[in-house]
């Protein structure tokens, strides 16, 4: 919250500074005020930490920072007037100066509108700053002194005792077992080096407590004659870091009284203590690596001479749902006489851990919510219902981000990576550029907490229509089905005249009469999978708006011929937009645009004149075709600031020349590029012929990128060899290369052969290219230095961690051998869609730390076996797969639609199994007897589970009654849990809906 206000309070200062000019002061007549103005906003950005910190507990305060923010707001509207009036203006000879306040002043009429809203703002902060008096704010500066010599009272520290009401299910017992397992084989008693185990996961999941059970174990206590717990927080202090690691060593502190507080003593003494002893310490709450390098690795280098990391690290998983409901019960649980009204809230509190998505701290938290309410169902579901559970282009746009105009994507993305780190956003694990993330609901709840009196998030168009009767909200973001009953009406909208931001997914009602007229400050407009057309034509009205996306908005066919009114438009989005079919060509008046996307939509031209738009970082779906002796990749030549670039319908440049002035070799900050043909496998096309495959051929050759790039995606490419710049073996032209992905490859004969060369790739994507009979040793290293062992050529991969392949053919000649040996760290391998016959040996033994194997619609393979490594194993609609086994690793194993399976064995660590039943299979598969898992999620027929809710009485008992928690559903229709049932072996417990007389279906 102070971020934003601070952000808003320099750009208004720094803007009324160059209204310091005598000149501009004279001709407003308000010299004085000016000064004024700029001395309050200087005394209110001094005390906004404070106000910050007291904004959350303090009402009063809170109202304060609130009529503060929503004066900046205004200023920023008077300041975007300013410089509208000089951009539609353009300039003349007798302006002199450009400053945009200076040539209002030099009208009349917008002086005096001008000036009279400075006054006006002058006069608010006036009356703001004086109500700020009242609350004694701590200024800026004795704040961070006081910051500094006093601690935040919030103490992060821990400690080894274990609570037992943080410890729940057989998950954190397992993981305990493992863990010290490791620790026994790892740490022998002729060792001499430090292991190190790291335990990762995001905040909450419960790493400290898997900590402390390990550090409390038995074997743990008999195994280590010392044993030290360091809490590491952020705001550690060195000295007592040491004096806690010396006294828990048994050491003796230096010093008169053993208070020294000199590290120069502190460090030999805890040297001192160690040595010669097996030492056991946990480092909680790490935050880098300064720690050890810097402080502890001096003290610990004479107990042992050399450091070894112990990998794979050891990732804490989310609860189970059970394990989660335990403990969310010891939360709210205040005596044993209150566990029979908790127990019949089970359904309600499965529902409420099933949001906190086995996240342990967001439990508490909820817990510690419903202890301060009566253990009755309104309650509960009360808070499971609560409205609380519900792009950098935008920040960019709303004026969050602001600097050096170069670099303002830049920067914006450096948040988004803060807010990772800072797992208060976490990203989908489909997505490996991190751009599709996700929020935890607690984390959003709190969020939403922080906003309630500025922002409006809501899912359902009845709820959301009462409470916007009061003009007050500055945000709003509604998501909605679009049904009849659940239809939000645009015209609610209306009274909401301070919004600056709206985001509106699903359909809403529009009536006769319904504009954009009412949201003169709005900057950001965000609609999706909605029908928008009836509004297009007054966006010219929104003056102020930065950010524009249309997405999947259906019904738009064109936009309005005066966009180009809409003069501070940043960010236009237009992905999906499937009637969208000319852009008009006033778009490239557009100069502040720095984003456009027509990915998904129709438009196959481009307006003359598109080479103005010299502001564009990113832009997507650009089309490319020829109009006599022009051609539109001449249009990109100037655009040099480009980031991100994706280009489609290739095949329509039949002048290679053209391509050549595209100029992507001289865009030294592009790090994205999408080369699109249209000619896929799936449009029934003709083959191209010889002649065609030779232009397309000789334009992709000219698209050479710069060496900046580093996510290249190919599609549809229909030529018999890939661009020369990819081929090359000779030197390495793409050498930030990270991302290659290529799909549809109609034609292509060979992969590159410098695949191997490429010193930074992390993943390769290879999706349908039937072209490709075999792929050899061709694949690891090029034919110039395959015959010459001597050659010092590199040969591997070394950062490649994702391979994906589907569809490429005939693959009983792929020489894996020695392509196995290049991919070190390779973590996960996708097969999709081929006739592999076998799984080649070579990459059990070589792909060491192979981590996750994904299969899917495999004819011909019929077992997997003897992946070492391997943690993670889906196996999907593979017809004879008869045999898994010997995974000595492998944690979680999905399998879906393999009917053959008869055989699952040596899988002696796997925790979770996941098996997907076509309808028509009528039984459970005999190899579940062989294992044991902890948690068994089966989706199959009702039949089958009908069969199992007989428990004892049924013909499944045997096969499932050995696991600890079993999760069964049947779907009915479109509802995918419509039955279900919920089986506990200790204690046991068995919960199903399923009718017990329905065991006759077919």
């Amino acid at each position: 919250m102070a971020g934003v206000l601070d952000a808003l309070a320099s750009y208004v200062s720094n803007m009324l500074t160059e209204m310091a000019i005598e000149e501009v002061a004279m001709l407003i007549g308000v010299s004085s005020g000016i000064d004024d103005l700029s001395v309050k906003l200087r005394d209110l950005k001094n005390v906004l930490a404070d106000a910050d910190k007291r904004n959350i507990t303090d009402e009063s305060v809170r109202e304060w920072v609130e009529e503060l923010k929503r004066a900046m707001y205004r200023a920023t509207d008077i300041l975007d007037l300013c410089q509208l009036r000089v951009m539609e203006q353009g300039p003349s000879r007798d302006m002199g100066c450009l400053n945009p306040l200076l040539f209002c002043m030099r009208h009349p009429l917008h002086a005096h509108e001008i000036g009279s809203r400075i006054k006006v703002l002058n006069q608010k902060l006036d009356e703001i700053s004086k109500r700020g008096g009242s609350f004694n704010f701590i200024k800026l500066e004795a704040y961070q002194n006081r910051k500094t010599t006093n601690p935040p009272p919030v103490n992060r520290k821990t400690n080894p005792l274990l609570e037992r009401s943080s410890v729940v299910g057989e998950k954190i017992e397992d993981d305990t077992r493992a863990l010290v397992h490791m620790l026994m084989m790892e740490s022998g008693d002729k060792s001499d080096s430090i292991m190190v185990f790291a335990i990762v996961g995001v905040g909450g999941i419960g790493k400290t407590t898997l900590s402390k059970k390990v550090f409390n174990d038995e074997a743990i206590q008999d195994k280590f004659t010392t044993k030290i717990w360091l809490s590491v927080t952020q705001e550690f202090s060195e000295v007592e870091l040491l004096q806690t690691a010396i006294t828990s060593a048994n050491g003796n502190l230096p010093g008169p009284g053993g208070g020294s507080q000199d590290k120069a003593l502190l460090v030999p003494a805890l040297a001192s203590a160690i040595r010669d002893k097996k030492i056991f310490l946990v480092l909680d709450d790490m935050w880098g690596t300064n720690e050890w390098t810097n402080l502890l690795k001096a003290a610990f280098s004479h107990s042992a001479p050399g450091m070894k990391a112990v990998h794979p690290y050891h990732h804490v998983d989310k609860l189970e749902p059970e394990d989660a409901w335990s403990l969310l019960k010891k939360q709210v649980l205040t005596t044993e006489k209150t566990e029979p009204a908790v127990d019949m809230l089970k359904d309600i509190g499965l529902q409420i851990v099933e949001k906190c998505d086995g996240l342990p701290l967001a439990i508490k938290v909820m817990g510690g919510l419903l202890c301060q309410k009566d253990k009755e169902r309104h309650d509960w579901e009360k808070v499971l219902h609560d409205s609380t559970w519900s792009f950098v282009g935008m920040w960019i746009g709303e004026g969050f981000v602001h600097g050096d105009s170069d670099k303002l994507e830049e920067l914006g993305n450096e948040y988004h990576k803060e807010l990772i780190l800072r797992n208060l956003i976490e990203p989908d694990p489909l997505y490996s550029n991190q751009t599709i993330c996700h929020m935890h609901d607690v984390v959003r709840s709190f969020a939403q907490f922080l906003t309630r009196d500025e922002a409006l998030i809501g899912h359902s168009g009845e709820i959301l229509n009462s409470k916007l009767s009061l003009p007050k909200f500055l945000r709003l973001s509604v998501e909605t089905k679009g049904g009849q009953s659940d239809e939000f009406e645009w015209r609610c909208l209306q009274e909401q005249k301070s919004l600056r931001s709206i985001i509106i997914i699903g359909n809403f009602k529009i009536q006769s009469g319904d504009s954009l007229m009412s949201f003169s400050s709005l900057r950001t407009l965000h609609i999706e999978s909605a029908n928008f057309a009836a509004l297009t034509e007054s966006l010219y009205q929104l003056k102020h708006l930065r950010y524009l996306t249309l997405q999947n908005c259906n019904d738009i066919n064109s936009l309005p011929e005066d966009i180009h009114k809409v003069k501070f438009l940043q960010h236009l989005g237009l992905e999906g937009c499937r009637s969208l079919v000319k852009l008009p060509d006033s778009i490239v008046k557009l100069e502040e645009l720095r984003f456009l996307d027509l990915d998904d939509t129709c438009v196959n031209n481009m307006p003359r004149g598109f080479c103005a738009l010299i502001n564009l970082r990113e832009l997507y779906g650009f089309p490319a075709y020829v109009n006599g002796d022009w051609c539109s990749l001449e249009e990109l030549g100037p655009l040099s600031h480009l980031i991100h670039l994706g280009l489609k319908g290739l095949e329509n440049v039949a002048v290679t020349s053209s391509a050549l002035k595209a100029m992507l070799v001289a865009k030294v900050h592009l790090t994205l590029m999408k080369l699109h043909c249209t000619n896929t496998l799936d449009n029934n096309r003709r083959v191209p012929s010889e002649k065609e495959q030779g232009i397309i051929e000789e334009v992709f050759d000219e698209l050479y990128p710069p060496s900046c790039i580093e996510n290249i995606n190919i599609q549809g490419y229909f030529g018999r060899q890939l661009p020369r710049w990819m081929m090359s073996t000779a030197t390495s032209p793409l050498k930030s290369l990270r991302f290659l992905t290529m799909h549809e490859l109609v034609c292509c004969t060979q992969l590159p052969d410098g695949l191997c060369l490429l010193p930074r790739l992390e993943l390769l994507a290879v999706d349908r290219a039937p072209a490709i009979k075999r792929v050899g040793p061709e694949f690891v290293q090029s034919p110039d230095h395959r015959h010459h062992p001597s050659s010092q050529a590199t040969t591997s991969f070394p950062r490649l961690h994702q391979m994906k392949l589907n569809a490429l053919v005939q693959w009983e000649d792929w020489e894996w051998e020695e392509q196995v040996q290049a991919m070190p760290l390779l973590e996960e391998l996708s097969i999709v869609r081929c006739n592999l016959r076998r799984i080649p040996p070579g990459l059990a033994s070589h792909a060491r730390a192979l981590k996750k194997v994904y299969m899917s619609n495999i004819e011909g393979l019929d077992s997997v076996e003897n992946f070492g490594s391997v943690t993670e194993l889906r196996l999907s609609r593979m017809p004879e797969m008869t045999r898994i086994s010997n995974l000595p690793k492998l944690q979680n194993l999905e399998i879906s639609f393999c009917p053959k399976v008869e055989l699952l064995e040596q899988v002696p660590a796997l925790r979770r199994l996941v098996l997907n039943l076509w309808h028509s299979e009528k039984q459970l598969p005999l190899y579940l007897q062989a294992v044991k898992p902890s948690h068994f999620l089966l989706n199959c027929s009702r039949k089958v589970l009908t069969s199992m809710a007989l428990g004892k009485s049924g013909s499944e008992w045997y096969k499932f009654s050995h696991i600890q928690h079993v999760e069964a559903y049947a779907k009915d229709g479109g509802n995918e849990k419509k039955w279900h049932l919920l089986y506990t072996r200790e204690p046991y417990k068995i919960d199903t809906n399923v009718v017990q007389d329905y065991s006759n279906e077919k």
